[in-house]
């Protein structure tokens, strides 16, 4: 499929004014911007996302994974001492193809060096607010819920409710559970339709304080019951950032990783390597929030576009409107 163009010239200069005013928006804050790799011989362990795999004759080994996140190799510049960095650069994930995805898009990602999970929230609401502002758009009204309670407003039920309990009540409203679905999976099915059909849609909704078992890259809160370090920004059901006050420990990551590892290769996915580098990195990464949010998904939103191939000069699939 030949990739066509996308995006009218006035949303590209819509674009080109929000991301003048991102950069403007770290410069003014002393945040550095970098630029890291697109390959890396070391793939994402996330069931729910695959990697583009490449093979340059050139590189050994041959086999390398086109970075789903520019994470990996940021991090690395964190804990040699680079302080406050960003960075915005095209990222690939295979298998996303729809009204809200696309094989390769472009992701804004910040670290801040002394900051937790909360404070990080409040610079992405200014960021987004900056950024829709150069783009014509009036800032949206800013809500917060710790996931538990938009768990329990949407189903009635806290996260560590029995699983036959969460599947009772979602198929109660009508939603069709599968059977032999994990526990984590039943989460993600009630939060993906009943929760975010529950977000006000002209609001910017940041959900925080995940389960332990969806913590992915952050730590673990100390309170009782744990909870992890980890928000999403949401417009309305379209989620537009996912970050974390960053895990430092490389035995917890590396236990997480080979568990993830592990769901893969039961699941009949392929299991990347380890990256090796960025454990070791981690005994030195400084005490840090971090964040990723999908720059394409803002620029739809904030230009009222019906989906991210509008927002890019050219789109693979320039057809496909499902979600």
């Amino acid at each position: 499929m030949a990739y066509e163009r996308g995006a009218s010239l006035a949303t590209l200069q819509q674009r080109a004014a929000m991301l003048t005013a991102i950069r403007a928006f770290f410069a003014a804050r002393g945040v550095l911007e970098v630029e890291t790799p697109a390959l890396s011989p070391a793939g994402v362990t996330d069931p729910a996302i695959e990697s583009i795999v490449a093979e340059p004759r050139s590189l050994a080994p041959a086999r390398h994974y086109l970075h789903t996140s520019p994470e990996f190799a940021m991090k690395r510049l964190l804990a040699d001492g680079s302080g406050d960095i960003y960075q915005v650069c095209r990222v690939f994930r295979d298998d996303e193809l729809g009204r809200w995805h696309q094989p390769e898009f472009t992701l804004l990602e910040w670290y801040r060096v002394g900051w937790n999970d909360v404070e990080l929230m409040t610079e992405v609401a200014e960021l987004v607010a900056t950024a829709c502002a150069a783009a014509g758009r009036a800032p949206a009204a800013t809500m917060h819920l710790r996931y538990a309670q938009a768990l329990d407003a949407a189903l009635g039920l806290a996260p560590d409710a029995p699983t036959h309990e969460l599947e009772r009540r979602l198929r109660e409203t009508g939603i069709d559970v599968p059977r032999g679905l994990a526990h984590d999976a039943v989460l993600d099915l009630a939060f993906g339709t009943l929760v975010l059909a529950s977000f006000d849609p002209r609001a910017l909704t940041f959900v925080f304080d995940y389960p332990p078992s969806q913590a992915a890259l952050a730590r673990l809160k100390p309170t009782a019951p744990p909870v992890a370090a980890r928000f999403e920004a949401f417009s309305g059901g379209i989620e537009l950032a996912n970050g974390f006050h960053e895990l430092t420990d490389a035995a917890e990551q590396r236990r997480r990783f080979l568990a993830e590892r592990e769901r893969r290769i039961a699941n009949g996915q392929h299991a990347p390597p380890l990256d090796e580098q960025l454990l070791k990195a981690l005994a030195t990464l400084p005490d840090c929030a971090g964040v990723a949010l999908g720059f394409d998904r803002l620029v739809a939103l904030a230009t009222g576009q019906e989906g991210v191939a509008a927002t890019m000069s050219f789109a693979h699939g320039r057809g496909v409107t499902t979600a």
